[in-house]
């Protein structure tokens, strides 16, 4: 089911085909970005379990309240140019980095420190 005929069982068949259409490459265009924000997601976590594996072999905190203040402070200004909420972008990345410190802790919790 494409999303003109998603639209159609959502809607009824009294919207305009061209309404219809519009919306159709407008949603398609959405869940290509929601699939590539995913892979994103995905890569950045293959790499943040990386570091936590650093982290543990050398005993580092799961943390690095520095690096995520600079981190915040960074994506707040790549929000506000790109003319995207910068208080949504924080919440965002402090969701994130609360899972990235929960991997961490994990990670070392698993790891052999000998």
């Amino acid at each position: 089911m494409n999303n003109s005929d998603d639209i159609d069982n959502r809607i009824g068949n009294g919207i305009d085909d061209n309404v219809a259409a519009e919306l159709a490459r407008l949603r398609d265009s959405i869940d290509n970005i929601d699939a590539a924000v995913v892979h994103m997601l995905a890569e950045r976590f293959k790499c943040t379990q990386q570091v936590g594996h650093l982290k543990a072999k050398h005993q580092l905190p799961p943390a690095d309240p520095g690096r995520e203040s600079s981190q915040i402070a960074r994506l707040r200004q790549l929000a506000e140019n790109a003319k995207l909420d910068p208080a949504f972008a924080e919440k965002l990345l402090n969701f994130i980095i609360a899972e990235v410190i929960r991997h961490h802790e994990t990670i070392a919790a698993g790891e052999d420190q000998a």
